[in-house]
């Protein structure tokens, strides 16, 4: 098996071998799903290249809330299909493929004073038909225990920051929630790439058509020609850039970073819903860090910015003031160290005149007019199943000889179970993030902080060049640690991502 390891090194090898390769499967777009397309073509002995235009999970799939839905969601409105795709998903992914990335979340719903018996009623139907869609996917109760209705006291313990005084009781359920959805990307890729596939960063599109594309070096501007028997379009809210028949309606999701101090240390999800809205909630996450996520908005987009999507002064404060009633002590404007926003990448089937709420969250696998075949819609959750569809249809396309899909039960790079990843020499922050390869990544480089009050170190940043394809200080800050969701720590940490660019990228640009 090839090495996992991404770098500079191996980006140049492999960029040096595209013009002449013949491929059986090219991918364009480095997101969960186009990751998740290279994992599977690779795993069953297609020869892969992915290529990026920016860096692995630049675009929406580093801006999810890092929940791992069972589907509740969708089978309240009706999608029984996807919800049981989620649910099922979600187990693979606790139990099989990323157990050191992904985890059971317990999650509590208060009952506020604006919440009706009969909504409550409601809620409490809901979680039962999700703890029936866990069990119809094969998922255990010990991993994902039964909901159950809670008093006051268990609510105080479980939530210590919500005022359990002015409330009567509530409801606990669990769900799955990724320690970091960026790293989940990363993870996907580097599985790919110690099976055979190239993972190319920093190398755009200009053009593709049935027989292969046009690429681009964008860190040279060198330009060359590269063929494939099948050409994958798994570029998210852009797919239309390239599949111009795709029709989309991106909506918006907004998120906030506030201190977990401030929701009493949170340990468990905080859910809460809209008065007055069907199947609507905000919620509070624990996030790791001494950080905490507040989300999520659902606002239809005209357009897809160029930059990252920047949050609404009204998305903002409908979050805050949507924990009104529930929280010891209201949250503040001030008590948001930062926020992001990401695009979902929805399907627009007509007749939605209004939002984008209740657009369907399915996707397809569709063949244009020019025979390029493009992977669109559903969800982080769902990427695997995305990817393997899109698989299966390269396959019809392009007549190749591949073997049946894998992935379910492939484990990701660093993936162990509970009881193995207990055991590894390292602290619990490193193995929560890195799993099995916690240890590798202590012996990198120096354990100290990389700025005053942020947790990363210098070992992880000398692993993010080394390991996980970083290349510049934005990779290092933004996707392979999540410093820059908070832009004190950022500027903090700006200087030391610089210095270990300029000590380990030439290094290993070398090896």
């Amino acid at each position: 098996m090839t090495t996992t390891s991404l770098n500079a090194a191996r980006r140049a090898v492999d960029l040096d071998a595209l013009p002449s390769a013949l491929l059986d499967v090219l991918v364009v777009g480095g997101g969960i799903v186009g990751t998740g397309t290279a994992l599977d073509a690779a795993s069953r002995g297609l020869s892969v290249a992915l290529v990026e235009r920016g860096d692995l999970a630049q675009g929406t799939s580093r801006w999810s809330s890092k929940l791992i839905h069972g589907g509740l969601r969708y089978l309240a409105s009706g999608d029984v299909g996807v919800a049981y795709e989620s649910a099922v998903e979600r187990g693979i992914l606790l139990r099989h493929t990323a157990p050191h990335l992904v985890r059971a979340l317990p999650s509590v719903i208060p009952f506020g004073p604006d919440l009706g018996h009969r909504q409550a009623a409601i809620l409490w139907a809901g979680l039962q038909a999700g703890d029936a869609l866990r069990m119809a996917a094969g998922t255990p109760r010990s991993l994902l225990p039964r909901p159950r209705r809670i008093g006051r006291a268990e609510l105080r313990r479980l939530a210590p920051g919500v005022d359990a005084d002015g409330l009567r009781g509530g409801l606990l359920a669990w769900d799955g929630q990724a320690v970091d959805d960026a790293r989940l990307v990363v993870a996907v890729a580097r599985t790919a790439a110690g099976i055979g596939a190239r993972i190319l960063t920093r190398c755009a599109a200009v053009r593709v058509h049935a027989d292969g594309a046009r690429l681009r070096d964008e860190r040279t501007g060198a330009e060359f020609d590269v063929r494939a028997r099948v050409v994958v379009n798994a570029t998210g809210v852009w797919a239309d850039q390239l599949a111009p028949g795709i029709a989309l309606r991106p909506s918006r999701g907004t998120h906030l970073v506030v201190p977990a101090a401030r929701l009493g240390g949170l340990a468990t999800g905080i859910t809460v819903p809209v008065p007055g809205a069907q199947n609507r909630f905000v919620f509070a996450l624990p996030a790791g860090d001494g950080r905490a996520y507040l989300g999520i908005t659902d606002e239809p987009v005209d357009a897809v910015p160029e930059g990252d999507p920047v949050p609404a002064d009204a998305e903002i404060e409908a979050l805050l003031r949507g924990f009104d009633g529930v929280l010891r002590t209201p949250l503040h404007r001030d008590d948001v160290l930062g926020s992001f926003a990401g695009l979902r990448p929805l399907l627009d089937g007509g007749g939605h005149s209004g939002g984008t709420a209740d657009l369907s969250r399915r996707h397809v696998v569709r063949t244009g007019d020019d025979g390029v075949l493009t992977v669109v819609g559903g969800k982080f959750t769902t990427y695997r199943r995305m990817a393997a569809d899109a698989v299966d249809a390269a396959v019809v396309a392009g007549g190749l000889p591949a073997r049946s899909c894998v992935t379910a039960r492939l484990p990701l790079v660093g993936a162990a179970s509970p009881a193995r990843l207990a055991e590894v020499a390292a602290p619990a922050r490193l193995v929560a993030r890195y799993g099995m390869e916690a240890t590798p990544v202590l012996a990198g480089g120096a354990d100290s902080p990389v700025a005053p009050g942020v947790a990363v170190t210098e070992a992880e940043f000398a692993f993010a060049v080394r390991h996980e394809g970083a290349l510049d200080v934005d990779d290092l800050l933004d996707r392979r640690t999540r410093i820059g969701l908070v832009r004190s720590d950022r500027t903090a940490a700006l200087p030391a991502a610089e210095r270990a660019l300029a000590k380990f990228l030439a290094k290993f640009s070398e090896e």
